[in-house]
């Protein structure tokens, strides 16, 4: 599927946000920033003789210092007339000038922009660990507003680690939070079935040849002209607290469940519902009286009367049953540890998620369609999950060398397919011409050795073999104009040996929104 509104961007993302990014355009956003943990992440590039190389490029540090830059994000929140100002003040004196309040600073200015541009629809997932969790809800709480606060979720990214005199941290917190009280929320796309086991305990009884569960106040009985339907179900309370107001207090077929302060809970939507008008009664859902809606499940054999008890129960067959719903605590995907490194999925870049885990929330609280925006992509996970779920979407980074590898991601991920590609997009911020080239150069030279290494796919020309003389490497010369000319498919070199980063392997089907892969 290809979407003409995609759009990747070199450049730091709160010029982007700014310069780029309209107000309320964005249905979903995923940030995963640096967390201040004081960690410099380099790639290392394999030398010929499979070993490390002594040439490291800096993918980014994660550390932000109190300085220039900080002061100025410092004051852009207090002049945004947001709340965060309000908390930004008092963490400062707390915290004093120090590089967890620059890394506050730097995230609050971004956090306002974020809100900025998020429809009213939308809703946000801020992905950190417990370095600074605690700080960062309390800016979003202030620019979100405490009441949008919906979950902290937290995610099992190890199996272990060893933390000297400490608990070991194997977890990740993601704080999701949307704009409004109306938001996007598709839990059934995200559901996990149940096991044959799960299935039996939840289902433990059964009615002839099918299997139900029956709650405290109802049990199995022949009255209301049952009908014994093959399956297994569960017995429910029809009734819900209080008198009711209408027809739902009335007595029916010798019911008065308004006597003990009840009322009739007959459902006539939600997932049961469905089921029922797809499956049992068609046009079920167009029922509109509680009694009518009643009769119409006793007919059908779909409620259970007791022998014992004050009123019947509806049976609720596990045939509709759509799995167990997500939760608050998520262990699978795990994250890419010692042993999971070697998944066909893993790159090899500092940080990376599985795409597993990015898929729960891109279903959950998008649509097919939705715009989704990554202010911080790394090697470009949330991309690639978005682009394979049929979404819109948007990545920043602030580093060449990750542009330049979501850009070979999504190439292997999504190749063309009868001479027509399967994803386009714009790359925005990266030179065009030997002009743009220069200026690059001029303003950051280590950026301009990054992008430059993206042109050839960081890697080496191979090796120069003869009997009588050990291996040398080969050397390829290009000019910056020939692999400006070539940049769409970047330079192909011989023999190419080495490249810092795994390739990522095909999608199959790029197109199918597919199961979720747990």
């Amino acid at each position: 599927m290809t979407h003409p509104y995609d759009h990747l961007y070199y450049g730091d993302n709160l010029q982007v946000l700014r310069d780029s990014i309209a107000n309320e355009s964005v249905d979903l956003i995923y940030l995963d920033p640096p967390f201040n943990s004081n960690a410099t992440y380099n790639v290392l590039f394999q030398g010929p003789a499979g070993g490390e190389s002594a040439a490291q490029v800096e993918a980014f540090s994660d550390t932000w210092h109190w300085g220039e830059s900080a002061e100025e994000a410092y004051d852009a929140v207090l002049e945004s007339g947001s709340a965060a100002a309000e908390m930004l003040r008092p963490m400062r004196a707390f915290l004093g000038e120090n590089d967890m309040m620059a890394y506050l600073a730097m995230m609050a200015v971004r956090l306002v922009e974020l809100h900025r541009v998020l429809k009213p629809t939308g809703s946000l997932y801020l992905h950190c660990d417990s370095t600074a969790s605690h700080y960062l809800k309390i800016l979003l709480d202030a620019v979100f507003g405490a009441k949008h606060y919906r979950n902290e979720v937290i995610w099992k990214r190890a199996t272990s680690h060893n933390n000297a005199k400490r608990f070991g941290r194997i977890t990740d917190r993601l704080l999701f939070y949307t704009k409004s009280d109306n938001y996007c929320w598709n839990a059934d796309g995200v559901r996990e079935p149940r096991s044959e086991e799960e299935l039996r305990k939840a289902y433990p009884l059964r009615d002839g040849q099918g299997r139900y569960r029956s709650d405290n106040l109802t049990a199995p009985g022949k009255g209301g002209g049952e009908v014994r339907r093959e399956g297994r179900y569960r017995s429910t309370d029809l009734t819900a607290p209080g008198k009711g107001e209408g027809k739902s207090g009335d007595p029916w077929r010798g019911y008065d469940v308004s006597s003990r302060g009840r009322s009739w809970a007959a459902p006539k939507s939600g997932t049961y519902a469905d089921y029922i008008d797809a499956h049992i009664i068609p046009g079920y859902k167009s029922i509109e009286g509680v009694h009518d809606r009643l009769d119409a499940l006793d007919e059908a054999g779909l409620i259970s009367h007791p022998s014992k008890g004050f009123w019947p129960g509806l049976k609720r067959y596990a045939e509709a049953d759509l799995g167990k719903p997500i939760q608050d605590l998520i262990l699978h995907p795990i994250g890419f540890t010692n042993y999971s490194s070697q998944r066909g999925e893993y790159l090899g870049y500092p940080t990376q998620k599985p795409l597993g885990l990015l898929k729960k929330f891109i279903l959950v609280s998008s649509n097919p369609g939705d715009v989704v925006l990554d202010p911080f992509c790394g090697c470009g996970t949330t991309v690639h999950a978005a682009q394979k779920l049929g979404r819109r979407w948007i990545g920043i980074d602030i580093t060449h060398l990750a542009v330049g590898l979501i850009e070979r991601r999504l190439q292997h991920a999504f190749p063309p397919k009868n001479g027509m590609p399967q994803v386009q997009y714009a790359t925005h911020g990266v030179p065009k011409d030997l002009e743009g080239a220069q200026r690059l150069a001029d303003d950051d030279k280590y950026e301009f050795e990054k992008w430059a290494l993206s042109l050839i796919g960081a890697a080496a020309a191979g090796l120069f073999k003869h009997e009588r003389f050990a291996p040398v490497p080969r050397v390829q010369i290009i000019t910056i104009e020939t692999a400006l000319a070539q940049r769409e498919g970047a330079v192909t070199l011989p023999a190419r040996l080495f490249d810092p980063f795994k390739k990522a392997p095909e999608e199959e089907d790029p197109t199918a929104q597919g199961a979720l892969e747990l």
